[in-house]
């Protein structure tokens, strides 16, 4: 089992920057690649960013990758997305999700966190 913990949402205008943390623990959670999805209202569930379990491949959406990054701490075991320039269209609940490799990260299985709001006003 592993359980994911996510901080740092809140509402920001457009332009603004924010930093969203992940912590995972569980007995096996250093064994996982770790990434973040977001939901929109009305939209389904879609890829933002992973990091591998080392933390030095990762991987990102078309529509995020020149304005966020993702980075992991392996000695905490916490995955951060620091987030750029951020728009009205990145308005969501993100999540910390869990799985075995970034290329297996489809969201179809693995773990989730609980999710955290964020709000980009224009």
């Amino acid at each position: 089992q592993v359980q994911l913990a996510e901080s740092g949402g809140g509402l920001v205008q457009a332009g603004d920057s924010l930093m969203l943390s992940c912590a995972a623990s569980g007995r096996t959670s250093n064994l996982y690649a770790l990434g973040w999805f977001r939901q929109a209202p009305g939209k389904e569930r879609e890829f933002v960013a992973a990091s591998s379990r080392s933390g030095l491949a990762t991987k990102y959406s078309d529509s995020v990758k020149d304005r966020f990054t993702i980075s992991k701490d392996n000695a905490k075991n916490t995955v951060y997305l620091q987030m750029n320039a951020l728009k009205p269209e990145d308005t969501a609940v993100y999540y910390c999700h869990a799985d075995v490799t970034i290329s297996a990260m489809s969201g179809a299985r693995g773990y989730w966190g609980q999710g955290t709001q964020v709000t980009v006003s224009s």
